[in-house]
């Protein structure tokens, strides 16, 4: 019998997971469906200090925590992207890449992503020195001037993040003052390397191959000033204006607002039956994390009634729940990642997820004199510990020309994986793929050994058809939620076509290639050592910009 849901939630930020916690304790068969990092936007957060009962924890932790307390509740994780929903009957379909499930009830949580700003050279210069997320990428900025703009709560905790990194950091608010709580607020206007200017607006970023001027404007006076450093010198822009609610794939099905917002009643039921809305995706005058779970834990409560109701009406058994034996790829914690060892817990997940693996592998590490390659080393001698599938071979820099030659070495100290054949299969990592790219290096190994995660036939076809040698680089920093979607559907490109090699890039470690092209943010996709692409990119995307080539 086809499995029906009670509940499937499209989305795993802050929302969709309290979502989750209320309809799983409720014993609700529950599916919360995420194509990125389950966690959402608060995952990128460095800080958060104002969630009752806690009194100062990073954004990526709560995230987690939230998740394992709903995997706790026997809420089942799926790792995959909605294309579309379909809404005509009372059991509901939801289309994602990999298959169709089927649900009596969907809540919505999928967000917003930052809005862009549209001043002239915001486009040209992001990841050359515009940028969105302060943790992703602050460090690009150590020593540098930054500017950041906007005026509400994001842009000044953002700002005083800033500081850790910046000599100096300057607040541009269009608004007479800010618009966030007061108690932060005078914590940016204390602060000794932040100064402020109201009532200012950017008009313009210009520079080469990074920013070496801006123009601003102030919007009382008209009065317009050129601000650029002595001796040709960059510095940086963080934009935090708000969000642009991701609900696109709903348009023509449920009713949205002017600005894109899911419309809801007071349960938070759209105008769809038995379809809600939760979190930043909807019309709401706080947008924080602690208003977040708060519409899913209605939005659960709710339903919970209804479901029952129309379980019975429609004559559907709830199916016993099974505690699952394995691990899936997506439970990995890499907070549990230490520098040179994997903890007891992180080793039991990777014996769970590599006893389905199909093929043997092999590890392939270049080491030289640089300090992170005797932590590559612990960390691959413990990754091969949990699984007999895969072995590991070490050598120090030009002391095996030949293999040097077969996984077409550019950086070093450098990973590469081959397959069960000795042949290489394109994915190479250039650092330790730890913090968020530990998914990546699992997955790696997963997809290359097989059984491999599912791929659209069609799309598979296409990448397959590509005829012509590609090389992409992926330059990441391993504090970036969103650098590993790119790295995972690069490298997922280069186990399905030979001519195709996908290298990761820990950019802090490698500081001749964040030279090279000029790069001030990540991720950077670097197709062909030529042409270079910012910011997140999904499996069809980089295939699309492959194509022209």
């Amino acid at each position: 019998m086809e499995k029906i849901y009670d509940i499937i939630v499209i989305g795993g930020g802050p929302s969709g997971l309290s979502t989750g916690i209320y309809a799983g304790r409720a014993q609700l068969d529950t599916l919360i469906i995420e194509k990125s990092d389950f966690g959402g936007q608060i995952r990128t957060t460095s800080e958060v200090v104002n969630y009752p009962g806690i009194k100062d924890i990073s954004g990526h932790s709560l995230g987690e925590q939230m998740r394992e307390q709903a995997l706790n509740f026997g809420v089942e994780f799926l790792k995959d992207e909605v294309l579309k929903i379909n809404l005509d009957n009372e059991i509901k379909e939801v289309i994602t890449k990999s298959g169709i499930y089927k649900t009596l009830s969907i809540v919505i949580s999928t967000g917003a992503s930052p809005r862009k700003l549209g001043f002239i050279g915001e486009k040209e210069f992001t990841g050359r020195g515009v940028a969105y997320c302060a943790t992703c990428d602050g460090e690009f900025f150590k020593g540098l001037e930054v500017f950041v703009i906007g005026a509400g709560f994001a842009a000044v905790e953002e700002a005083i993040f800033l500081t850790k990194f910046a000599k100096k950091v300057t607040v541009i608010a269009r608004e007479p003052e800010f618009t966030c709580a007061k108690s932060i607020s005078d914590k940016v206007l204390a602060h000794p390397k932040i100064e402020t200017h109201f009532n200012t607006e950017i008009l313009e970023a210009m520079g080469d191959t990074k920013l070496r001027k801006a123009k601003f404007i102030n919007n009382k006076t008209k009065e317009i000033w050129d601000y650029s450093l002595e001796n040709n010198e960059t510095f940086g822009i963080f934009v935090f204006i708000g969000y642009q609610p991701q609900s696109e794939i709903f348009k023509g099905q449920i009713d949205l607002d002017n600005y894109g917002y899911i419309l809801t009643d007071e349960n938070l039921e759209t105008s769809a039956k038995d379809v809600y809305a939760v979190g930043d995706v909807r019309p709401k005058k706080l947008r924080q994390v602690v208003t977040a779970v708060a519409d899913g834990a209605l939005a659960a409560t709710t339903l919970e009634k209804i479901i029952e109701e129309k379980r019975e009406r429609l004559e559907l058994k709830r199916e016993i729940k099974v505690k699952k034996s394995s691990v899936e790829i997506s439970e990995i914690k890499e907070e549990n990642f230490h520098k040179k060892y994997l903890d007891e817990s992180l080793v039991e997940q990777l014996k769970g997820i590599f006893e389905k693996l199909e093929n043997n592998i092999k590890i392939i590490a270049i080491l030289d004199e640089k300090e992170i390659s005797q932590n590559i080393k612990d960390f691959l001698e413990e990754i091969i510990s949990t699984s007999s599938k895969i072995s590991l071979q070490i050598y120090n820099k030009n002391e095996n020309l030949v293999m040097e030659e077969k996984i077409k070495l550019e950086n070093s100290p450098t990973i590469a994986i081959l397959d069960k054949d000795d042949n290489f299969t394109g994915i190479k990592f250039s650092g330790l793929p730890s913090g968020h790219e530990l998914n990546s290096f699992v997955l790696a190994i997963y997809n290359v050994a097989g059984p491999g995660q599912n791929l659209d036939e069609n799309l598979r076809e296409k990448i397959k058809n590509i005829p012509h040698n590609i090389n992409l680089k992926i330059a990441v920093s391993l504090s970036c939620a969103l650098c590993p979607e790119v790295v995972m559907n690069a490298q997922r490109l280069a186990v399905e076509n030979k001519n195709i090699t996908a290298e990761m890039i820990d950019i802090f470690s490698y500081q001749e290639v964040k030279d090279k092209y000029n790069l001030m943010g990540v991720p950077a996709l670097i197709v062909n050592d030529q042409d270079v692409y910012f910011g997140k990119q999904s499996i069809e995307e980089i295939l699309e910009k492959l194509l022209k080539k």
